[in-house]
């Protein structure tokens, strides 16, 4: 082994190991990849950059906004829902037609929007025709899966194992090239989910909308009857004359307002503006020990100590005023959501607009052009904040400044943390002091020393003394409850599922962060995540992509959810109508972009962008919707992964490996080595992105084929259908994380419908590929 392939092997080893944890983005590991191979001397600086101008690439965006198309106008959405009115009640007659639709879709759609499109559809299918979503979901995901193998650009490993033929020199796969195999694979996968599949699968529906049997779902998908309270407001309540939102009995206790009784009414999914009065019954979803919990005197003792304003600053800490720009990003958006702490290290004390100084609420406020921020900043931190253009300025302010324009010595508190606290040993940021006292911590007094702008990290002592801004009335959560079951629905008033859109840039963020409340006038009551329910801390958690939500309130407003591209919900009539006019046109660029292919006048990706052109200028979609219909973390993992084929070829780093696997299998014969490769991609496909797989295999499989004698061709297509058979696990592809929330699945139902499906495409493979593509060359 020479030190070039040692050198490959760890960076290829390295990137494995960081797939498989997770503990990066994959996009971010294949551009530490490239990186690598560029500052270790293995490609030279413009092949590392290659990828981005790779026709693979090019061909893989391309087709994403092509699919989009047909999604945008319906040409998809008409052909599924036409197809479904023949497959009537029957749950395996549903399952074949359902894996046959959507099979066709995604054969030329991406796969991905092939699912985000018929999700909804089938869901409502299901729950016509009474069966259990968790039937019909997984069977839709494999579909989609299958139905890819098919076409060239059906998935992206088909064109990038063409793609990397090309590259040595060899006639690549051509449009349907893939097709006879792929028909074959398809039609058996078909046949084993409509025979056996079906019959593993849970029934489980997590989210039905027939009040009949609401409760009941609720009771053994999400615990409900354990968590459905009566709490009512007793005379003196401090919660009288508070509106929802102000009452925090969201933000703080995690309790979920869905109605309020009131002089013998019963008022469904309230505004957050709605006023409590004294004497008012809310009925609410949570736990009610919380309320316990999270009273403010059993947390933090008012302590009568005073404050002085220059107290706030110090020889390492800053307060400062700064500007917002007229250009500025952060218009229109609110410090919680961008998260002012971790992306400038400052905390926002106050705001002033208009000549008028605030001090409540500022994190939730939506910022504008002038307004002028109070700011709490490391002095080390000053001058580069003081360049950022978000700003047109950014002073030191004055003390008299803090006194008579922000009226700050008014709102500054100073809290005991007893000894008996419930805050004892846990973080700030554990603490969520900010949600539930609506507290600002400036500082920390432990053993008599000041620590301003303390590590939301370090944990709270007894004893500590925390100089806050806040109210003092805030400190305290006053309700009396007792339990009792209501329905949650109305004729106008329901329960819809919602999950995230593909490539939604609302993955990481919590409800607070996009203030999902306040913008939908909806609650999120649970989430189903990767086979549990989730009914605590709601707020505060990050969503993922694949997160099943449960959303309650008026159902005037699903449609105003349902027109928002960052969200899918599961229910056809709150979906956004498609542009139903304009699906001719798009039907006749997508033939008009796969004629010229068929017919090798025109190569995929030069055809596959005019397309894009023509769906732009004909207004099919608009440029921001082509945009947002590229994966972009698949495109970046694809063009930072190829350089390492290149690098594995030049170091003999892909001889090296083939000559392992024919040195393992070779005396079995080839059929056996393109078995072992079958199940080496296929289990790597689970763990690890496919275009990845694709990629790192393919130069693998060529050089196994060239010792030993044999065409490269069935070798190559083995890699290209393994690396799609991701059916074992939920992260094996997004489609399957996508069915996960919405299907109630848990990641043993994917193993226990996987198996038998992954072996009858491994079966089919090898019994049909080298009928089709003989061995010999």
């Amino acid at each position: 082994m020479t030190p070039e392939i040692a050198t490959t092997l760890t960076i290829l080893g390295l990137a494995v190991l960081l797939f498989v944890t997770e503990r990066i983005r994959v996009d971010v590991v294949a551009l530490m990849v490239m990186v690598s191979l560029a500052l270790s001397g293995l490609v030279s600086p413009a092949e590392a950059l290659s990828g981005f101008s790779n026709l693979a690439v090019v061909t893989v965006w391309a087709v994403l906004i092509l699919s989009a198309g047909l999604s945008r106008t319906g040409v998809a959405d008409i052909v599924g829902r036409q197809v479904l009115r023949l497959a009537g009640a029957s749950e395996a007659r549903l399952t074949l037609v359902i894996m046959l639709t959507v099979g066709v879709l995604s054969a030329f759609m991406n796969n991905i929007g092939a699912v985000a499109l018929m999700l909804p559809v089938v869901v409502d299918v299901a729950r016509r025709t009474r069966h259990a979503p968790s039937k019909l979901l997984m069977p839709l995901a494999f579909a989609a899966l299958l139905g890819g193998l098919t076409t060239l650009i059906g998935t992206p490993p088909n064109i990038l194992i063409s793609e990397a033929l090309r590259g040595y020199g060899l006639t690549p796969f051509q449009m349907f090239d893939y097709a006879p195999l792929g028909t074959a694979i398809t039609l058996s996968g078909i046949a084993v989910m409509v025979v056996i599949g079906r019959r593993l699968l849970p029934q489980r529906d997590i989210a039905r909308e027939t009040s009949g049997v609401q409760e009941a779902v609720l009771g053994q998908v999400y615990d409900f009857r354990e968590r459905l309270y009566r709490a009512r407001l007793r005379p003196g309540s401090s919660l009288g004359g508070k509106t929802l939102a102000e009452s925090r009995l969201g933000s703080a206790v995690d309790l979920n307002v869905v109605a309020i009784e009131r002089n013998g009414r019963r008022e469904l999914a309230p505004e957050p503006t709605t006023t409590l009065r004294q004497g008012d019954a809310i009925l609410v979803v949570g736990r009610l020990d919380r309320l316990d919990e999270l009273r403010g005197r059993r947390h933090l003792v008012l302590a009568d100590e005073s404050i002085e304003l220059d107290q706030l600053m110090s020889e390492e800490i800053e307060l400062v005023e700064a500007r917002i720009s007229e250009q500025s990003a952060l218009i229109g958006a609110t410090v919680l959501e961008r998260d002012f702490r971790r992306l400038f290290g400052v905390i926002v004390i106050a705001i002033v607009r208009n000549e008028r100084a605030i001090l409540k609420n500022v994190d939730d406020l939506a910022l504008e052009a002038g307004d002028l921020l109070l700011i709490q900043i490391p002095r080390v931190q000053l001058e580069i904040f003081q360049q950022q253009t978000d700003f047109d300025s950014c002073v030191p302010t004055k003390v008299e400044n803090l006194r008579q324009i922000y009226r700050l010595h008014e709102h500054l508190i100073t809290l005991e943390v007893p000894e008996d606290s419930l805050l004892v040993g846990k973080t700030l940021a554990e603490s969520r002091m900010g949600t539930v006292f609506a507290l600002a911590i400036l500082g920390i007094v432990r053993d008599r020393q000041v620590e301003l702008m303390p590590n939301p990290f370090v944990p709270l002592r007894a004893g500590d003394r925390l100089i806050a801004k806040g109210e003092p009335q805030e400190l305290e959560i006053d309700a009396d409850a007792g339990l009792e079951l209501h329905s949650l629905q109305s004729d106008s008033v329901g329960l819809v599922e919602v999950i995230l859109a593909p490539h939604s840039p609302l993955e990481g963020k919590t409800l607070r962060q996009m203030q999902f409340r306040e913008k939908y006038g909806l609650n999120v009551i649970a989430i189903w995540r990767r086979g549990r329910a989730i009914r605590s801390n709601l707020t505060d958690r990050a969503l993922q992509f694949g997160d099943a939500l449960l959303v309650y309130g008026r159902r005037d407003k699903f449609a105003l959810l349902g027109r928002d591209p960052d969200f899918l919900v599961l229910s056809e009539a709150a979906q956004e109508p498609p542009l139903v006019k304009k699906a001719p046109i798009a039907l006749a660029i997508m033939v008009g972009v796969l004629l010229p292919v068929i017919f090798g006048w025109v190569s995929i990706a030069i055809a596959a962008v005019v397309g894009v052109v023509l769906m732009v200028l004909t207004g099919c979609l608009s440029m921001e919707e082509a945009y947002r219909a590229i994966e972009w973390k698949a495109i970046f993992l694809i063009a930072g992964m190829l350089p390492l084929g290149i690098a594995m070829d030049r170091t003999g780093t892909t001889q090296f490996l083939a000559d392992a696997v024919v040195g393992s299998l070779g005396d079995l014969g080839p059929v056996p080595v393109m078995g072992g490769l079958f199940l080496l991609a296929t289990l790597s496909s689970q763990v690890m992105p496919n275009p990845a797989v694709a990629v790192l295999l393919a130069p693998i499989a060529f050089n196994t084929a060239a010792d030993l004698g044999v065409s490269p061709y069935p070798f190559m297509m083995t890699v290209a259908v393994a690396a799609s058979a991701a059916f074992l696990s939920p992260v094996g592809h997004p489609a399957n994380v996508m069915v996960m929330g919405p299907g109630g699945y848990r990641f043993s139902d994917y193993l226990r419908v996987g198996i038998p499906l992954t072996l009858v495409t491994l079966a089919v493979t090898l019994l049909v590929l080298p009928r089709l593509w003989p061995l010999q060359p």
